[in-house]
């Protein structure tokens, strides 16, 4: 049997499938995890992915003999620099780092918010790579110069299975100095992080296309890792990306991510450009292109709320099921570590609306609402950029295993959601791409093969009135 392996590494861990090439049947899994992050300074050893993709695969055993594929996926955004012998000059700085939200206000001065929409499809906030990149300019500049490679946390581990320094056009497109409408670098963008003395374009990976292999895995990294040195390693992409192509999208379609950050997305066959800095307009990692919204608040939010009351995470999702459907005028702002969308990187949480007869029910539904709500404030940015949003909602990611994240989307929504069958969306996104690259097949010609799309179906509650708990959520966000 022939299998592909997809790698998803994200901020908490690194998760590994091997799936049957054919049927895309999931024959093993391995996962590993990463240090811990906080904020407002948010980094990691890039050393620290290579080790827990290692552990991963090694947690497949004899199944490894058969993969002859593979892809990474990797967090958008991360900022890894390494020097002319290969080095990791310091940790990465990821996208929950919001210490460069000063050089992010200062690059759109700089520019402007048009002229950097009309160049990459967004406006920088802290989150975005090329605001890293001016931080360690001001801060670090002994670092920038000693650098001769420039990499996002991907390309980072593509480097290290096959020696090439190499990206995407779809992880690209959030760092802040690629354009996904022409498909390359943009050198201004790059001279306003970091200015004219320094040439940093020579020192960024080469963009190669989506449907084509990086190359083979390298014979060391394959003996270390117990692969064949036959395996061949694609681009891969970032983790937004690679859950788009493990879901199956259609143009149209939603998908809605509950994880460490919350993310709504949808593929286009258009590219968007949102001066107000809403809506980041990616390129997808099929040629189209993915306009985003993320927020920096999701899971950690409820994970937190559980502690206060003196429960976990799934104590506090029985409580919000038990609070039932109506609205009881409780609102919970969930900045608990600043925000990106809105971009407020220096805000902080509220709850109004307490009461004495206010219930710990209550207070559970409530951040569950919360984290929704501001998400659906993030899809609402998408439709009012032109975004066709009118295809199915897939409620995705660590949170989407939980039963009131699945019936409050849909009690918000007012509509059904799809809680897809694929379990770890990201890395199928990177088998997929895999297999398509190998057997030289489309994307949707594997998609269809594997049955992704497929999912079960959560409806809402009929007193739900979710309008009106989404109405009072974008009124307090904005008062």
């Amino acid at each position: 049997m022939r299998l592909v392996l997809g790698v998803d590494s994200s901020t908490q861990s690194t998760k590994v499938e091997a799936r049957n090439i054919e049927t895309g049947e999931v024959i093993a899994t391995g996962k590993a995890a990463h240090p811990p992050t906080g904020s407002p300074s948010s980094e990691q050893d890039p050393h620290a992915w290579w080790t827990a993709l290692a552990s991963a695969v090694g947690q497949l055993g004899d199944h490894r003999k058969d993969i002859v594929a593979m892809s990474v996926a990797g967090q958008q955004h991360g900022l890894v620099l390494l020097d002319e012998n290969g080095d990791v000059l310091r940790p990465a700085k990821l996208w929950n780092d919001t210490t460069s939200a000063p050089q992010a206000n200062a690059l759109v001065e700089r520019l402007g918010a048009q002229s950097w929409a009309a160049n990459t499809g967004s406006v920088p906030v802290a989150s975005f790579t090329v605001t890293k990149l001016a931080w360690v300019k001001e801060n670090e500049p002994d670092v920038l110069e000693r650098t001769t490679h420039v990499m996002l946390p991907h390309d980072y581990l593509t480097w290290r299975l096959t020696g090439r320094h190499v990206t995407d056009r779809g992880d690209a497109s959030g760092s802040g100095w690629f354009s996904p409408t022409s498909g390359i670098y943009v050198p201004e963008l790059l001279a306003a992080a970091v200015g004219d003395e320094r040439d940093l374009l020579t020192c960024l990976p080469e963009v190669v296309s989506f449907d084509e292999a990086v190359g083979p895995i390298l014979g060391s990294v394959a003996q270390e890792l117990g692969l064949d040195p036959t395996v061949v390693v694609g681009p891969g992409t970032g983790d937004n990306m690679g859950a788009a192509l493990g879901l199956g999208l259609q143009a149209g379609d939603v998908a809605m991510s509950l994880g460490t950050s919350g993310t709504v997305y949808s593929v286009s066959a258009t590219p968007t450009a949102d001066a107000t800095g809403l809506v980041a307009g990616f390129a997808d990692a099929s040629g189209l292109f993915l306009p985003l919204v993320c927020t920096l608040n999701a899971t950690r939010v409820t994970d937190s709320v559980a502690t206060w009351l003196g429960t976990d995470p799934q104590g506090l999702s029985q409580l919000a099921i038990a609070a039932g459907a109506s609205p009881d005028g409780l609102t919970l702002i969930p900045h608990f570590d600043g925000e990106r969308t809105p971009n407020l990187p220096s805000a902080t949480g509220t709850l109004t609306g307490l009461t004495t007869d206010t219930s710990r029910e209550s207070i559970a539904r409530a951040a569950h609402d919360g984290v929704l709500c501001g998400l659906f404030f993030g899809l609402d940015a998408l439709t009012n950029s032109g975004v066709d949003a009118t295809g199915a909602l897939n409620l995705i990611g660590g949170g989407a295993r939980s039963a009131a994240y699945q019936q409050r989307c849909a009690d918000l929504y007012g509509a059904p959601v799809t809680i897809p069958d694929a379990d770890e969306a990201v890395a199928t996104g990177a088998a997929l791409q895999a297999a398509a690259i190998l057997d030289s097949r489309s994307f949707s010609e594997v998609a269809q093969a594997w049955n992704l799309g497929s999912g079960r179906i959560v409806e809402p509650r009929d007193d739900a009135q979710g309008a009106e708990i989404r109405s009072a959520f974008n009124q307090a966000l904005t008062s």
